[in-house]
């Protein structure tokens, strides 16, 4: 069978990762991540093109994900099954960070009646690893597994604040803001001054920049030796909770209850 060519990426990852890098696992996890919300059902050739590979390493991988029941076809479309939320899964099982923090953000949901989540770094963006809501609200997007720009988030600035200064300027040399609402935050000078001031502040109060008429405030969750291994967060609709009740009551309380948790992050 004839070598599949790399592309200019691939080669400079796979000269960098070294002679232990499984570059057939990672065209693989590329396909997987080219399912999407808008991008539901995908034929070989969108898949290829989207991935950028060459549409026979694409067939292989989708055959083997059908195999697998990972993915189905119908002869001509692809789709993920619910087998692919196993993947998942196996992360929440392993990481005994999302298992402490899910009963937390449960109780804090109810407490305050609102949306609540707790969310990790993950490249540009940030991922939730728990999350609840009111039964009055719609869950329609918000839950474990997802993403959102970090820069446009509390829950993002929060996690951008404990890198490093070398880390943080990396992160901004890279980030193309994206205006998401008329109140979003796009130039990365004053991007900078919102990170650094929930670095000072210890925390973050974003308004209506990731989703409009939706702010958020956000704490840092600390493990037992300091180390910021996550953030936590109350959502709320803009029209139902003023800012000032978020920073004098639901701030109060989201710090409390990352006190309470930090002896169990270890």
């Amino acid at each position: 069978m004839p070598r599949v060519k790399r592309s200019q990426a691939e080669a400079g990852q796979m000269e960098s990762a070294g002679p232990e890098f499984l570059e057939a696992l990672a065209r693989g996890l590329r396909v997987i991540q080219a399912f999407d919300r808008d991008r539901r059902h995908l034929s070989l050739s969108d898949a290829a093109r989207i991935v950028d590979l060459p549409r026979a390493s694409v067939r292989r991988t989708l055959h083997t994900l059908v195999q697998l029941g990972f993915a189905e076809t119908d002869g001509r479309m692809f789709r993920l099954t619910p087998r692919i939320l196993s993947l998942a899964g196996a992360y929440l099982l392993s990481n005994s960070v999302s298992t402490i923090l899910q009963p937390a953000v449960d109780r804090l949901s109810t407490e305050f009646n609102e949306a609540c989540s707790a969310a990790v770094l993950d490249g540009d963006d940030v991922v939730m690893i728990a999350h609840a809501s009111p039964a009055r609200m719609l869950a329609l997007g918000a839950q474990v597994g997802y993403r959102l720009p970090a820069a446009s988030t509390s829950l993002g600035r929060v996690l951008l604040a404990t890198l490093d200064d070398r880390d943080l300027d990396r992160f901004f040399a890279r980030a193309r803001p994206e205006k998401r609402t008329p109140f979003t935050v796009v130039d990365k000078a004053e991007l900078k001054r919102a990170v650094a001031k929930a670095r000072d502040e210890g925390f973050s109060l974003v308004d209506q920049e990731a989703e409009l008429g939706f702010r958020s405030i956000s704490v840092p969750l600390r493990r037992i030796d300091g180390k910021v291994v996550a953030a936590l967060n109350a959502g709320v609709h803009s029209e139902r909770v003023s800012i000032d009740a978020m920073i004098h009551n639901y701030l109060p309380r989201l710090r409390a209850a990352a006190s309470e948790l930090q002896p169990q992050l270890i």
